[in-house]
């Protein structure tokens, strides 16, 4: 009887590859028959999942903050959270948690990013893509809160999402490169910026 396949789980095995082979080869040189060769599959096979290597880190970026995002929103609005500043903190502090548990795919992540900035390759449209949500629920939780008196009311929603989208993106950047990373100060941090906000 033939083995069947579980597409989803082969399709992270190949992304997780080539996260890999990127690292290590570089995305330049990264092509699909050697990340086919270290899944142990064919190179058809891996174009019956992507198209091209393009694709490919798209699809890795997706693995790496989509499960993330779900899970987000559900804490927005989640009212036994707190109010908004108190669940913009919770969803800070998740976000941290999250790269610390992701750290080598998001390593990996900015390394095909650096590399690729010295051929001219801007991947910035893809991270964008992928994270522009995050900006859009902070505004959202923001400007609730302006609205519920929660915070200053002459604050500017678009600046302090902005902010705090910066922070977190200073903060996963640290993660990926340094291993001196403080996650207690970085806790701190955030929750002080984000209660000065009231």
């Amino acid at each position: 009887m033939p083995k069947k396949i579980d597409h989803e789980e082969r399709k992270e095995k190949i992304l997780k590859t080539a996260l890999e082979v990127f690292s290590e080869v570089g995305y330049r040189d990264a092509n699909l028959s050697l990340i086919a060769e270290r899944c142990s599959l064919s190179r058809p096979t891996i174009y019956q999942y992507f198209k091209d290597k393009d694709e490919i880190y798209y699809y890795a970026v997706k693995l790496v903050t989509g499960h993330l995002f779900l899970e987000l929103s559900e804490m927005a609005f989640d009212l036994s959270l707190g109010d908004e500043i108190d669940r913009l903190i919770k969803i800070a502090v998740r976000i941290v948690d999250y790269a610390i548990s992701a750290e080598s795919e998001l390593t990996k992540l900015m390394e095909v990013m650096l590399q690729q900035k010295e051929f001219n390759k801007d991947f910035s449209q893809i991270i964008y893509k992928r994270t522009a949500k995050l900006s859009i629920l902070f505004r959202r939780l923001l400007s609730h809160a302006k609205h519920e008196n929660v915070v200053k009311p002459d604050l500017d929603v678009d600046m302090s999402a902005n902010h705090l989208f910066s922070l977190l993106e200073s903060f996963c950047f640290q993660i990926a490169f340094f291993k001196n990373f403080n996650r207690q100060e970085t806790v701190s941090l955030l929750s002080s910026y984000l209660n000065s906000l009231r």
